[in-house]
């Protein structure tokens, strides 16, 4: 009996701990030198070691900052945040403070990418399509534009969807995916006429060029360091989303870069010397492109205010009493007293019954 106990109050101490690693970390970003990575958990924005450790909190407002981006020197991010009403885009220094507001539009503006001078964020917002534009006019057919990374007028690069923006460092071409109709992304093993590309932009000539067409998702493009090879997610030979290797003097001899089963991979970047940064499972991994994945160890910290939760009830309600002045009704739901004005429609929860628990 008493192997038993110790045996349960270890299983439980390995369940606390478990619960104290965060999980789901989202909009993961490594930085261009590799060594640190920025990424969105309970929409705060936080830098962590690209070895892992204690992360540190970049944003501490109540609105939801997310898809953070780099700057092609490091020393600058920007980001998505509804602080003002919708998502606009922001930039703010590397280790956090002040942020200034670059766009003001009332649709939701998504960045994606510094270009390669740092002069510029490019972000996809549906705005207004061209006047020789034959799509639907529909908020998840967004366009691209660009913004001074200052701040200034804003204009638009391309007006078809392109998302997930990678520059090549000489600027003269940049890869996206494309987005052909409402399909959730988050959606798995979905296979159509809609699903993502991975396309190439030369900017001299305005030519798109279709890398991966097949029926099923190829996303997320990101370029390495020498150029050549583009790595990007896809869910081919039946699997889930991993990463794979694209040679682009040979699109068709694409390799697999990653092996995961069960749960997607998410959220690729890589950084200028070479290592690929993303999620599985909620965790953060680092690969070299000739090497193995590491998972990282991530420590943090937070102070979150208890979530109040409104619930709403048309029906359902069991042994409504009315006051004897007529003016309140009081009854029972999900085994809780409420009271209800008759005049005003105000619902409140019994203060008697609160001070009976609360003994």
């Amino acid at each position: 009996m008493k192997r038993i106990i110790i045996l349960g109050v270890l299983a439980l101490a390995a369940l606390t701990a478990k619960a104290d690693i965060p999980l789901w970390l989202r909009d993961v970003s490594i930085s261009p030198d590799g060594k640190n990575i920025v990424f969105c958990y309970k929409g705060d924005l936080y830098k962590v070691s690209a070895k892992g450790g204690k992360a540190v909190r970049l944003t501490t407002l109540d609105s939801y900052e997310c898809n953070p981006v780099w700057s092609p020197d490091g020393k600058e991010i920007a980001f998505a945040s509804d602080r003002r009403g919708n998502f606009d885009v922001y930039v703010m220094a590397a280790e956090g403070g002040a942020a200034r507001r670059l766009t003001f539009h009332s649709s939701a503006e998504i960045p994606s990418a510094f270009t390669p001078d740092g002069k510029y964020v490019l972000f996809s917002a549906a705005i207004q399509d061209p006047v020789e534009s034959a799509l639907f006019p529909k908020s998840v057919l967004t366009e691209l534009y660009r913004v001074p990374a200052q701040g200034g007028r804003t204009e638009q690069v391309l007006g078809t969807p392109a998302e997930a923006v990678c520059y090549d460092p000489d600027g003269k071409r940049f890869f996206y995916q494309d987005c052909k109709g409402s399909e959730s992304e988050w959606r798995k093993h979905h296979t159509s006429s809609i699903t993502r590309d991975v396309w190439m932009y030369e900017t001299a000539t305005a030519r798109h060029t279709n890398l991966t067409a097949r029926e099923g998702e190829d996303r997320n493009p990101v370029l390495a360091p020498d150029g050549q090879t583009l790595y990007f997610l896809s869910e081919r030979n039946g699997g889930s989303f991993n990463v794979y290797a694209l040679p682009l003097g040979n699109p068709q001899a694409v390799r697999a870069v990653t092996r995961f089963h069960t749960h997607p991979v998410r959220f690729l970047s890589m950084s200028r010397e070479g290592t690929l940064c993303y999620t599985y499972d909620g965790e953060i991994y680092v690969q070299p492109v000739q090497g193995k994945p590491e998972k990282l160890h991530i420590d943090l910290v937070r102070d979150d205010a208890p979530q109040l939760v409104t619930l709403k009830y048309s029906r359902g309600a069991t042994s409504a009493t009315v006051s004897p002045d007529g003016k309140q009704v009081a009854f029972v739901v999900r085994g809780e007293v409420f009271v209800t004005s008759v005049d005003y429609g105000t619902t409140r929860r019994s203060p008697i019954l609160q001070q009976r628990k609360k003994g």
